[in-house]
């Protein structure tokens, strides 16, 4: 089994274990194998990122080369939103019910089979129907994405400890626009005429494969022989059904549901229309794949130095409401300076503010969902906020696109031929003005008990916990034996009625002592 030497010399002096195995006692242990773990879920949700927009930086190459229309090849990416909605659920319950490894290794196949079918028409030229082939490749991959987008946070539950829980969160979660990055590079580096098409399909299929292959050889359980922390020793508790209904019981994560939900929306439609609402005023197609890389690498940076933030600090309400504050902030002033031609610096600038602000609160909300539904599985907790996002941004986006106008005054517009170019003002102001209002309305109404670490305050200290402990005591007191968390009650430092006592009682600090040493 991988990582099996290493799982031994990293679990060995834990709390709660010892070294010998005849006087183990039950504790939190981890294993290094679950950064293989890790590494799998991260490249899958990469891979499955570079599938989905693919073909979107080089729509009219693929058109004309495969006679199909633009409307066709925008299909090939919608196709996500529209299959997410439906089988979002579908999903949940096997991520809950089959388990991790079992959604995760059926994930992988089914991204790696959409690509090949993906290159099929490549193959032979006599295929009279490419588009079907494209379809379908697209279609399994939007049902490989279902699975492997809540996995992060499941992922980080049953394998983590609780000071690493939301790096790597942040990981697992980062990796999805890591990989819309790199297919918004490499496909238009890749395809510079008709003839480089099928480089570019099978070049995708490797990362696939790839990921496909360590996922069924490398995955051998679910979840660690033994938890990593209290509350890994309760996840999904709950039944799929009993879960869902707590879910929606509860005020907190309801609002931070809606909320967090419309917030993937506007992102959603911002990174899909970012370059129409540029080149209609005056800027170029490469400087608004600029603003969205600029987007997507600033917000992978500040995830990064959020995720490490709370990892230490456990501030998961107050970095998420001061993040979408500052993204609101930031989305008003884009509203305002996209629409005056020249600012290449600023639009710039605000692009990495809003990636910076508020792309980088997403592992860290999926880290919250989890604390606000505990003991409501992980997968329904994070996974229902996905779905609730995929149906909002489809919404949102329909609606942005309706309130747009064709422009009057004299145009600027750099968009290809055959647009017409469209006045975003209104569409623009409604966006700033939905995430505004979703903001305050969670900063307003959002407060909740990290439910989560609550559970686990009765179960082991944490190593912050251990260091904080005393190592020497005063001859005449018995310190308590106290649980993480907790405030000791009064009078819990008495004075020893007797030298009986007194020696009982330092046994017992001496070997509480011990334990916390061993953190």
């Amino acid at each position: 089994m991988v990582g099996t030497m290493g799982d031994k010399l990293e679990a060995r002096d834990r709390p709660g274990t010892s070294g010998t195995a005849g006087d183990e006692v039950p504790g939190p242990r981890t294993y290094a194998r679950r950064w293989v773990f890790l590494l799998v879920v991260s490249l899958l949700s990469c891979s499955n990122a570079m599938l989905w927009l693919s073909f979107a930086p080089v729509a009219d190459i693929i058109a004309q080369h495969f006679f199909l229309s633009m409307e066709q090849i925008n299909w090939l990416s919608l196709i996500y939103f529209v299959v997410s909605i439906p089988f979002g659920m579908a999903a949940i319950w096997v991520l809950d019910s089959v388990g991790l490894r079992g959604a995760t290794v059926l994930g992988a196949w089914l991204n790696f089979a959409g690509s090949l079918l993906r290159a099929v028409p490549c193959l032979d030229v006599r295929i009279l129907n490419p588009f079907a082939f494209f379809m379908s490749g697209q279609s399994l991959c939007a049902l490989a994405q279902t699975l492997v987008i809540s996995s992060p946070a499941k992922l980080a539950a049953l394998w983590f400890p609780e000071h690493q829980r939301a790096t790597a969160n942040m990981i697992g979660t980062m990796s999805n626009p890591l990989g819309i990055l790199l297919a918004n590079v490499l496909s238009p580096a890749l395809v510079k005429k008709a003839e480089d098409i099928p480089m570019m399909l099978g070049l995708y299929i490797a990362p696939a494969a790839l990921a496909c292959l360590l996922a069924t050889a490398c995955l051998w359980e679910s979840v660690p022989p033994s938890p990593p922390s209290t509350g890994a020793a309760n996840s999904t508790s709950e039944s799929f059904l009993h879960g869902l209904k707590l879910l929606i019981q509860n005020k907190a994560y309801v609002i931070l549901a809606i909320c967090f939900g419309g917030g993937i929306g506007v992102f959603s439609s911002f990174s899909a229309l970012l370059e129409q609402i540029l080149c209609a005023n005056g800027y170029s197609n490469e400087f608004s794949g600029l603003c969205g890389a600029l987007f997507i690498v600033f917000g992978i940076l500040g995830a990064l130095l959020l995720g490490l933030y709370v990892d230490r600090t456990k501030h998961f309400t107050e970095a998420t409401k001061i993040g979408l504050c500052l993204t609101s902030i930031t989305f008003v002033a884009f509203a305002l300076v996209s629409q005056l031609q020249g600012q290449t610096f600023a639009l710039a600038a605000i692009c990495s503010l809003i990636g910076l602000f508020g792309f980088s609160v997403a592992p860290v909300v999926m880290e919250l969902a989890v604390e606000c539904s505990f003991p409501v599985g992980e997968g329904a907790s994070s996974g229902l906020i996905f779905v609730l996002g995929q149906a909002e941004g489809v919404l949102i986006m329909l609606l942005l696109t309706a309130l747009t106008v064709q422009r009057t005054d004299p145009s600027f517009s750099t968009c290809q031929q055959g647009e017409e170019p469209l006045d975003w003002t209104e569409s623009l102001l409604l966006l700033a003005g939905l995430c505004t209002l979703f903001t305050c309305v969670l900063v307003l109404f959002f407060n909740t008990p990290y439910r989560r670490l609550e559970a686990e305050s009765g179960g082991f200290p944490s190593p912050r916990v251990c260091a904080r402990e005393p190592r020497i005591i005063g001859p005449t007191q018995v310190p308590p034996l106290e649980a993480p968390g907790l405030t000791p009650p009064a009078g819990a430092f008495q004075e020893a009625p007797g030298p009986a006592s007194l020696l009982k009682g330092h046994s017992e600090w001496t070997e509480t002592s011990s334990k916390a040493e061993a953190c």
